[in-house]
């Protein structure tokens, strides 16, 4: 499992026109940590850290240590804003974690033997996701870095339903709690797509045609 380590400061300028300035001047990130018993507190964070860190899958849903001016806490990335055209960074927010306390998460999904999934392999079909995230709950402790979808024994025209996951012991999907129209879709196999044969295609025009 990766270990995830992040420094901030913590700061006191805060406003559009700071965080403006912060991304401008320091090729700083501003960000705010909440919950827990503290109160939010605005920190910034270096942006080249940052980013280097968002190339891992992981990070999305692992618990990291973020030191704020030396102190250390546990805390799980909440949200991000992005600049609408450019690839930067505008703004994340980050959840503290409290031992002994639920967490809901964005996990990813991972999708498993799809190579020898029965619905392709003996019935020509393709498999569609329709989700590649989902929410979960648990504590800290038990937190998953993804989910795996299990492919192999899914048939043609079969879904794979949330509740047909296989989930890590101490991890649920709140949204299934909600009742059966919560029990959304993850992946299915449907047939591939016909194509018109255009020697049928080209007889039946010239039969058109002798007709007239």
């Amino acid at each position: 499992m990766v270990d995830f380590t992040l420094t901030a400061i913590a700061r006191d300028d805060l406003g559009k026109g700071a965080s403006r300035r912060l991304r401008r001047n320091a090729d700083m990130v501003p960000a705010i940590v909440y919950g827990g018993e503290k109160a939010p507190q605005s920190v910034s964070l270096e942006a080249r850290e940052l980013n280097k860190a968002l190339e891992n899958e992981a990070f999305y849903s692992h618990i990291i240590s973020l030191s704020v001016d030396g102190k250390k806490e546990d805390v799980l990335l909440k949200a991000l804003q992005r600049h609408p055209s450019k690839p930067r960074v505008m703004h994340a927010d980050f959840l503290r974690v409290v031992a002994g306390h639920q967490v809901t998460v964005q996990v990813p999904l991972h999708f498993m033997n799809q190579e020898i999934c029965v619905g392709v392999k003996q019935g020509g079909g393709i498999i569609s996701h329709t989700m590649t995230e989902v929410e979960i709950a648990c504590l800290p402790k038990d937190l998953p870095e993804f989910i795996e979808v299990d492919m192999a024994k899914v048939g043609l025209n079969d879904i794979v339903h949330l509740s047909d996951l296989k989930l890590p012991k101490g991890v649920t999907i709140p949204s299934l709690a909600q009742g059966p129209d919560h029990d959304l879709p993850v992946a299915n196999v449907h047939p591939a797509r016909v194509v018109a044969d255009d020697t049928d295609t080209t007889e039946s025009s010239e039969g058109e045609e002798s007709a007239e």
